[in-house]
């Protein structure tokens, strides 16, 4: 979600109100991260170009229709539907055996299995939050941290951080507040400093914001900052043998991750951009990008209307006031949706996706996560633009 043509920034909140920090700025930790730790266009960036990743093509080609001014049912798309790699599918790499004590290791691959959640992610959150438990900072191994979060999966359990570990650091079993403490050893405490239970509190909380399905969205959840998805999951693809993608779809299952989306669209113009922009599902996102191999948010919105006819700007601050701007519930397929993102603001959005219906977008979203579809009713979204309805734009025959 960066802004394009500028640099990608984190987001300013974290499990519950803005905070500060070093480079990962969190209400809930003064981030650990170690010598060498993958960042940016890591490792995921580089599997998923080297490997080409192909998601969600197939099934997704719209037969273009006459201008007859009637609305047009689009192939289908079922958001609970999960793309992702079975949880437990993926060897370890010798990395993660190497470099991730033991007991973690066999804590997040068990947790992992019994969630439902890949191990890697879990491991890739253990290594930025806390090297496994092994980084000397407050709150790893007692007490917490200026925020409040506490224990090697540095869950909340008060101050600006909130108690998402329901109740205290360590407590009885049978104590249940609401939260995600777990006593995952069966010893009758749910203690968050031991990563017996700490790994499976983390696996409850990332169910709870939408994993495994959408497992980019869950560990944004976890911690607000673009960078951190990047880094967890470019910790998850290094963690694996062959790496780690988060959708792992191709031209053979595609088409099952497509079902259940039925929208409408307005006219011939508006289901050739939706189509051109469903033929890049499966592409890498690149910053500053505009085709034909990659592609930024909105340089995947200009490509679409391109591909349709219409000609509109290049970044997602001026086609939001290109316009015309349309009210929340009155959007279309085709529609553009605009967010404040990672380095935008209300009057300036940083980034943009494509309306398909039903609460769901089409988005290039970030580096590490290939070209999705998304959905975009529970993402806070600033408004909406129709680029076909711009003063002066004759839609072409």
């Amino acid at each position: 979600m960066t802004r394009e043509l500028g640099p990608a920034g984190p987001r300013r909140s974290g499990w519950a109100a803005a905070g500060g920090g070093t480079r990962y700025r969190s209400v809930r930790s003064r981030r650990f991260r170690p010598s060498g730790a993958p960042g940016g266009r890591g490792p995921l960036f580089g599997l998923l170009i080297a490997t080409g990743v192909v998601a969600f093509a197939v099934g997704l080609t719209i037969v273009p229709i006459a201008m007859s001014g009637s609305l047009v049912g689009l192939p289908a798309f079922a958001p609970q539907q999960s793309c992702t790699q079975p949880a437990g599918h993926l060897v370890a790499s010798k990395q993660a055996t190497d470099s991730i004590p033991a007991n973690y290791l066999a804590g997040y691959q068990k947790i992992g299995a019994h969630y439902g959640i890949p191990w890697e992610v879990l491991a890739g959150i253990g290594e930025v939050e806390s090297n496994h438990g092994r980084a000397n900072m407050p709150g790893v191994r007692s007490g917490q941290n200026g925020f409040g979060a506490a224990g090697p999966m540095q869950i909340g359990i008060g101050g600006a951080a909130g108690d998402q570990w329901g109740g205290p650091a360590i407590h009885p079993a049978g104590q249940s507040l609401g939260g995600v403490g777990t006593d995952g050893n069966g010893d009758g405490i749910a203690n968050v400093y031991d990563p017996a239970d700490a790994i499976p509190g983390a696996a409850k909380y990332l169910l709870a914001h939408g994993a495994p399905g959408d497992l980019p969205t869950a560990i944004f959840a976890y911690n607000h900052l673009e960078s951190y998805v990047q880094d967890v999951l470019s910790w998850a693809s290094t963690y694996t043998k062959g790496g780690f993608t988060v959708t792992a779809v191709n031209l053979d299952n595609g088409a099952s991750c497509v079902d259940s989306l039925t929208a409408a669209v307005p006219n011939h113009v508006i289901s050739l951009a939706i189509s051109y922009a469903q033929q890049q599902l499966g592409k890498p996102y690149l910053w500053g990008g505009t085709g034909p191999e990659a592609f930024d948010c909105s340089g995947l919105m200009m490509m679409a209307y391109r591909a349709a006819g219409i000609t509109i700007p290049r970044t997602s601050e001026v086609q939001w006031t290109w316009g015309p701007q349309i009210q929340p519930g009155h959007e279309q397929p085709g529609d553009l949706v605009f967010f404040v993102g990672s380095d935008g603001t209300p009057t300036s959005p940083g980034h943009v996706g494509m309306v398909l219906g039903k609460g769901m977008m089409i988005e290039a979203e970030q580096t590490g996560v290939p070209i999705h579809i998304v959905r975009y009713s529970d993402r806070s979204p600033i408004g909406f633009g129709r680029p076909w309805a711009h003063a002066g734009i004759a839609l072409p025959g």
